[in-house]
Formats: C-alpha cells, sequence, structure tokens
C-alpha cells in the first residue's frame, strides 16, 4: 500500500492517478454524503477529470462521481 506518503487534497490529484481516501477533514454530513454515494476511508479511486478549480470526476468499481471543489478539498488521498 502507500506507506508514509503524504496526504493531500484530492482537488491537487492529477488525472489517471489511483489514490487511496485517507481522511475526510469535515463534519459528519460530508461523510455521510459521500458514504451514500459509494466512497468512504480505505476506498481507492481513480481521477477521471480534474478542472482548475478543483472539481473533480473520480471512478470506482467502473462507477464515476463528480465532486465539488469544496468536497475535493476536503477530502484527502495519497497516491497508491
Amino acid at each position: 500500500m502507500g506507506g508514509n506518503r503524504p496526504t493531500f487534497p484530492l482537488a491537487l490529484a492529477s488525472p489517471g492517478e489511483r489514490v487511496r481516501i485517507v481522511s475526510i477533514r469535515s463534519g459528519a454530513d460530508l461523510q455521510e454524503r459521500l458514504l451514500s454515494m459509494g466512497l468512504n476511508i480505505g476506498d481507492v479511486i481513480t481521477v477521471e477529470h480534474s478542472q482548475g478549480r478543483g472539481a473533480v470526476v473520480v471512478s470506482k468499481d467502473k462507477n464515476r462521481y463528480g465532486l465539488g471543489g469544496g468536497m475535493a478539498q476536503k477530502i484527502f488521498v495519497k497516491k497508491e
């Protein structure tokens, strides 16, 4: 796995990168929303598209998810 690799906001990940969600730095509302979408801490996701303002499209298990810049800034990941 990732070992001691540094974490960074999902908004900074590049298209094509596979990353693991390691923390969500926000309240329970965002965590619940992500969980209801099928995304949770420990999941490995692939960044499909990234916009300059931080909005990203990620995929997991053949499903794609669009996340706004505010959400992507609060989701911390590390490279796989």
